[in-house]
């Protein structure tokens, strides 16, 4: 059986789960999750996610024809929330929320026992600025996926609420090789 190559994006503000819905997809669909903010961090030493910004939607552009695009529309608040109980483990990428996801044991990465950080822009008073700069950079990188009819727009406050629906999104462009309920 031929595999399907499928092109899909995950747009939002930082905390908004962009990177456990890409587990998500990646768990439920067999897809490879190439995490950008990571890949950069890793490469440029770089804090973005990609695209953020309309000329990095055009650089993306050279490269291939998107198929999906998904938008995740969360409150400020919660994103507000979320951000500063976030912790991460830099040089595995792997994010920690205090709240719904907090590691075995406080300040420590599970899998490599190191400690995790809370970055600058993920305090409380830096939280705010990010959000607006965000907000401002990704309405034009979303009219231009709008206009493409690529866009697919989900709000809620959690991600367990969003995820069926991008679960039956996905599952009308391919075959899950597993049921939602194994998230």
């Amino acid at each position: 059986m031929a595999s399907k190559l499928l092109r899909a994006v995950i747009l939002g503000p930082p905390g908004s789960g962009k990177g456990t819905v890409c587990q998500r997809i990646a768990q439920n669909f067999g897809l490879q999750h190439l995490s950008s903010g990571h890949l950069l961090r890793e490469n440029l030493k770089a804090n973005t996610g990609f695209p953020r910004t309309i000329v990095q939607a055009e650089a993306l552009d050279k490269i291939c024809d998107l198929d999906l695009v998904i938008s995740l529309n969360i409150p400020f608040e919660t994103l507000k929330d979320r951000l500063s109980r976030r912790w991460i483990h830099p040089p595995g990428g792997r994010v920690y929320n205090l709240d719904f996801s907090p590691p075995h044991v406080h300040g420590i990465d599970d899998i490599t026992g190191e400690p995790l950080v809370q970055q600058e822009d993920d305090e409380p008073e830096a939280v705010a600025a990010k959000l607006r700069r965000y907000k401002d950079a990704a309405k034009p990188v979303i009219q231009l996926y709008k206009s493409r009819a690529v866009l697919h727009q989900f709000s809620g406050t959690e991600t367990n609420k969003i995820w069926p629906y991008v679960y039956t999104l996905f599952s009308n462009k391919i075959t899950p090789i597993q049921s939602k309920e194994a998230y």
